[in-house]
């Protein structure tokens, strides 16, 4: 891996091509990685997310499999798509924290097993009123919550099914298991959320765990930072 340098705007590689940016980013070229850190943040966040159920954990994991990613950048070979090889990084990292910190989820009972069925767990809404809003936020609040009571197992595949809207096929591959095992896990997660909340949910995929500007600059700039910190001889 070549050292870094500082290629063109971050946001001017904005719209570039992912092998583009790899091809970028494997030669040195911060401001490329940069680009792609920032057009994949959200939804590796979001997966570090669901297993560890901790913003800040959250965080210092992407931030790991970001650098673990950079120094495989030049094996990276597009056999699969460049999102499901980053998530799979991440989950790994993710996992390997949850196991070090033997933080196993409890498994909250859900009940009303007659409650009314959810058309979408997750829907667009563009009503911009602050009432609206207030009612967005705490209905997402909920939403979140029940996210986190569900088995992690459940957990990470609904969150990257449902909300992040991966394949059975991608899934799978970031988690390491088998495609019908995805759906089954989806369809129970979507039964316990149904189970738990009771009602219909109207809420944007958009606005659950979302992933601040603020959160996002943290991220690159940190990683930023370590990259071009010299390297520890043995």
């Amino acid at each position: 891996m070549a050292g870094i340098t500082q290629g063109a705007p971050a946001a001017a590689a904005a719209g570039d091509s992912d092998p583009a940016l790899v091809s970028r980013a494997a030669a040195g070229d911060a401001r490329a990685f940069e680009a792609l850190m920032r057009r994949y943040n959200r939804m590796l966040f979001r997966t570090a997310r669901a297993i560890l159920r901790d913003d800040a954990e959250a965080e210092d994991a992407l931030q790991e499999a970001y650098l673990q990613a950079y120094r495989s950048l030049g094996s990276f070979r597009a056999e699969a798509k460049l999102s499901t090889w980053l998530a799979r990084i991440v989950a790994n990292e993710a996992l390997m924290r949850l196991r070090k910190h033997t933080r196993r989820a409890e498994i909250v009972p859900m009940q009303s097993a007659d409650a009314p069925e959810v058309e979408q767990v997750m829907a667009s809404d563009t009503d911009n009123a602050p009432d609206t809003r207030a009612a967005r936020g705490e209905m997402r609040r909920l939403l979140e919550a029940q996210i986190d009571a569900l088995p992690e197992a459940y957990r990470t595949v609904f969150m990257l099914r449902a909300v992040e809207e991966l394949s059975a096929e991608e899934t799978a591959t970031v988690l390491d298991i088998p495609p019908a095992t995805v759906r089954t896990r989806l369809f129970r997660a979507r039964s316990l959320l149904r189970e738990a909340l009771a009602q219909k949910i109207d809420l944007a995929c958009e606005d659950a765990f979302s992933f601040a500007g603020e959160r996002c600059d943290r991220v690159v700039a940190s990683v930023l930072v370590r990259l071009n910190q010299p390297k520890e001889t043995s």
